[in-house]
């Protein structure tokens, strides 16, 4: 299949969720003309299948013609192949629309997702994020996948109508006022609908949230017996829910019962309008035939056009999530500014607290409070800026591309995540798909696989992570759920091997022992400094054991460098050894 052409985010048509339908139904322009010609095409073809019969009984049964009989028997059948080739070719059409629709808004809300990057989840909730990519993106698609029966449905509304008024105008009248006041009424139970889903589908988004927030921290619900607690909060969200959903079935099903009912009532009063015309001799029994099939496919067709309107209805709720996620702007922008190999080897260094990497050293920094860890890795990296921004070479990053510093400078906080797929594609994204590996083993690889599998292998060894990945039953070929089958420090392991695969210029490491025991935690500072020999380091720690390792030790209290040097020396720093070896200073 022919990929689908890249869409362009910067569309106005993105602007509003009505303008975004637009533009989603002009992206598929010919399928989606096609499924509406088919669909056309289709109910009109059901449409004269009445006119049909009501002909073949006054012309052929009631005349005794059996010529006039089959001659419109093969116009029965005639209109039945047309409806079914029809209507195959309109679902085809439908389904490629349905589809191609939640495809393009997934690419764009996934490329918006990456263009945000870090700054995604301090502007957008989990809980937001999910419930666009689970339930707003599969509406969007329904609606344009509606599209098809409901216009054939509107277009052959308007025609009968016009035969039932042709035929008999008193009848036809009944038609044209019936049907559109038939509308009207669902139209406004569908206003109503409109808000109710609103509100449902802003209460299940913050119920998302919150079932993310407590997946996330149940480790540590556990650890301080918060679970009933927090079990509390989502069975009383989740009420909350229910009484939203319950509002919106009471109107839902007010829809439905409106849906029956009145094209119900309409054709009732038709056929009782149209038997009293024929006791009268006013109409021919084909012809109440034929009025009485007008009604019911009427009605049918009413169900149908409602029936869209109610799946556009959904998805405008749900384009206008997507649209407000769309809307997103990234809050740092990126230079012009070539980041030279020269310029890369220039210091690193943070003016608003004064901590400077040289370039090629193993740097550790211990800080007095642990948000200046978060802080401080964060202004290193990009990912905020400040008043007096960091600078590479003696110039701010804001100078330079933000992808080519994103590139060079890689920062590894506690919300570094695997993501679901084999081990080794997540342990080193530009490697074979299995490591270079036979068997889930590393090293038995040959050719272009040699580079990877060797670099795969020396970064497990400096993480220590080797019995991580022999514990899998097929080691590195092993798929894995986003990191659920691992510990804390078996993860911690793992996104250290991840950053030391992609060696970056300048790596930046906040805590990354913190969830281990001593012994591993030893096995990796000795091994660390050695690894990024000629690469800059930097490591935020308040471990004594990587401390000892580091080249440079830097001492931050109040955000601001207030002593430097080798860990030995600077024990004999009270504020030092205070953070360091927890030590309380009586006054």
């Amino acid at each position: 299949m022919r990929p689908f052409p890249e869409p362009d985010p910067g569309e106005p048509a993105l602007g509003s969720p009505g303008r975004y339908l637009l533009w989603l139904a002009a992206a598929h322009r010919a399928s989606a003309v096609l499924a509406v010609g088919y669909g056309v095409l289709c109910t009109l073809a059901q449409a004269f299948v009445p006119a049909a019969i009501g002909r073949g009984v006054d012309r052929g049964l009631i005349a005794g013609d059996r010529g006039a009989l089959v001659a419109w028997c093969a116009v029965v059948l005639g209109l039945g192949v047309t409806q079914a080739v029809a209507g195959t070719l309109r679902d085809r059409c439908s389904v490629t629309n349905r589809f191609g629709a939640s495809y393009r808004t997934m690419q764009l809300v996934t490329r918006k997702a990456a263009q945000l990057g870090a700054e995604l989840p301090r502007r957008v909730s989990a809980g937001t994020v999910v419930s666009v990519g689970a339930t707003d993106i599969t509406r969007i698609g329904a609606a344009l996948e509606s599209t098809a029966r409901g216009g054939g449905a509107v277009v052959s509304i308007a025609v009968i109508a016009g035969v039932m008024l042709t035929v008999s105008w008193q009848l036809g009248l009944v038609a044209l006022v019936g049907v559109p006041l038939s509308a009207a009424a669902i139209a406004a139970l569908m206003r109503l609908l409109h808000a109710r889903q609103h509100g449902l589908r802003k209460e299940q988004g913050a119920l998302a949230d919150l079932a993310v927030d407590i997946v996330d921290g149940l480790r540590v619900l556990r650890g301080i017996g918060g679970e009933r607690v927090f079990a509390d909060r989502y069975r009383e969200r989740s009420q909350r829910v229910r009484h939203e959903g319950v509002r919106v079935a009471g109107v839902e099903s007010s829809v439905a019962a409106g849906r029956l009912l009145l094209p119900g009532l309409l054709v009732t009063v038709i056929v009782w309008l149209g038997a009293h015309f024929v006791g009268t001799g006013r109409m021919s029994p084909g012809a109440l035939v034929a009025f009485y099939g007008y009604a019911v496919f009427l009605a049918e067709q009413l169900r149908r056009a409602t029936s869209m309107v109610d799946q556009l209805t959904r998805a405008f709720v749900a384009a206008r999530m997507v649209t407000d996620l769309l809307a997103m702007e990234p809050g740092l922008g990126s230079g012009g500014r070539d980041l030279d190999a020269e310029g890369a080897r220039g210091p690193l260094r943070d003016p608003g607290s004064g901590l400077e990497i040289p370039p090629g050293r193993f740097v550790a920094v211990a800080c007095a409070r642990p948000d200046d860890m978060r802080l401080l890795a964060d202004r290193l990296g990009r990912y905020v800026d400040s008043d007096s921004p960091a600078t590479l070479g003696g110039t701010p990053l804001a100078e330079f591309p933000l992808a080519e510093v994103r590139r060079r400078i890689l920062v590894v906080d506690h919300e570094a995540r695997l993501f679901s797929g084999g081990l080794a594609g997540q342990l080193d994204p530009h490697g074979p798909a299995d490591g270079g590996a036979v068997g889930g083993t590393v090293g038995d690889g040959d050719g272009d696989a040699d580079g990877g599998a060797d670099r795969l292998r020396r970064a497990l060894d400096t993480a220590s992570a080797h019995d991580v990945v022999e514990a899998l039953p097929e080691g590195l070929g092993q798929r894995i759920t986003g990191g659920r089958e691992f510990s804390g420090g078996q993860r911690q392991r793992l996104n250290l091997v991840r950053a030391l695969v992609a060696d970056p210029d300048t790596l930046v490491l906040v805590e990354p022992t913190s969830a281990l025991d001593a012994h591993t935690e030893a096995r990796i500072a000795e091994r660390l400094g050695a690894h990024r020999r000629g690469r800059s380091t930097v490591v935020f720690t308040t471990s004594p054991i990587l401390l000892d390792r580091a080249d440079h030790v830097v001492l931050v209290e109040g955000g601001t460098v207030v002593a430097e040097g080798r860990h030995g020396e600077l024990l004999a720093d009270a504020r030092y050894r205070a953070v360091v070896t927890r030590e309380v200073t009586v006054a």
